[in-house]
């Protein structure tokens, strides 16, 4: 999963982003909890990222059952632009299906929606946040998360990840 595509660079040496005519500022979407209702336009945002490898393939109906799980950045006219998934496990909680649309990206819509999942995890008493990423992570890694090994995070999560997509697990605390 990744939400950036600018090529990786220490995060020391980053100059701050400049606006530029394609971003959007953060006061043009909200950040809220989706339903079952927003199952389709999950599905077909995360579609681009499944095509280009970035995520996994879901089915509709994972996103129809599991919509709960997901927060999403909605623009004033209702388009779903960004969503982030997260699943609760018995000792920490779990990021996934991170992704905003390409127009936004680098506007703040991933940083806001990593901050409302931090709320929401805090919310249900959560320890500790897991994800993977196939990406460079650095929206993770500006955010606090720190590389793990796999065998730390959750068992159900971290046996279902594909060896084959040579990700890499990343942990933050709360």
């Amino acid at each position: 999963m990744t939400t950036a595509t600018l090529p990786p660079a220490p995060l020391a040496v980053l100059p701050p982003r400049a606006p530029a005519a394609r971003w959007h500022r953060a006061s043009e979407f909200s950040v809220r909890p989706a339903h079952e209702g927003d199952g389709a336009a999950l599905a077909a945002l995360s579609w681009q990222f499944v095509h280009t490898g970035a995520l996994r393939e879901r089915s509709l109906s994972l996103y129809l059952s599991r919509a709960s799980d997901f927060l999403v950045a909605q623009t004033p006219d209702g388009t779903l632009e960004g969503c982030l998934g997260l699943s609760e496990h018995p000792t920490a909680g779990v990021l996934y299906n991170f992704c905003v649309a390409a127009h936004r990206q680098g506007s703040g819509m991933g940083g806001r929606l990593l901050h409302a999942a931090f709320a929401r995890a805090r919310s249900l008493s959560l320890p500790k946040l897991f994800t993977a990423t196939t990406g460079s992570g650095r929206l993770f890694l500006r955010h606090g998360f720190v590389p793990v090994c796999p065998s730390l995070a959750p068992a159900a999560w971290s046996q279902s990840l594909d060896p084959g997509r040579n990700a890499r697990v990343l942990a933050r605390t709360l």
